[in-house]
């Protein structure tokens, strides 16, 4: 059986597990509470693409993923910032919810799950 690798691991919480041939990302937040929708996710979506790189994958192998905004009125300006990023012809499967985030700064929070290359 294959060993769990943590990646970036805090007292709470790691950035990333990787087992089995597969990278679960944690929450992944803006950077800069102060940018649009657009900006944060621009920001959220370049902290995936790093992460995927450590594990050795990119976005045209994410198998799900969870997008969490907090208000439903910002989904137009967080999909062009996503349709701008995702891997043509590889958009995964995907929910978006409307969820109260940690900090009131933050108006996105995105979550994958990707198969190692």
């Amino acid at each position: 059986m294959s060993e769990v690798e943590r990646v970036n691991v805090e007292k709470r919480l790691s950035d990333m597990a990787i087992y089995n041939g597969v990278a679960y990302l944690a929450g992944q937040v803006p950077a800069d509470g102060s940018l649009d929708i657009q900006g944060q996710t621009a920001q959220v979506l370049a902290t995936i693409d790093r992460l995927l790189a450590m594990a050795g994958t990119d976005k045209s192998r994410i198998l799900m993923a969870q997008i969490f905004l907090t208000s439903m009125k910002e989904f137009d300006g967080m999909n062009k910032a996503w349709d701008a990023w995702v891997a043509h012809g590889n958009a995964p499967p995907r929910a978006t919810v409307e969820a109260r985030l940690a900090n009131p700064d933050f108006k996105v929070e995105i979550v994958v799950t990707a198969a190692l290359a």
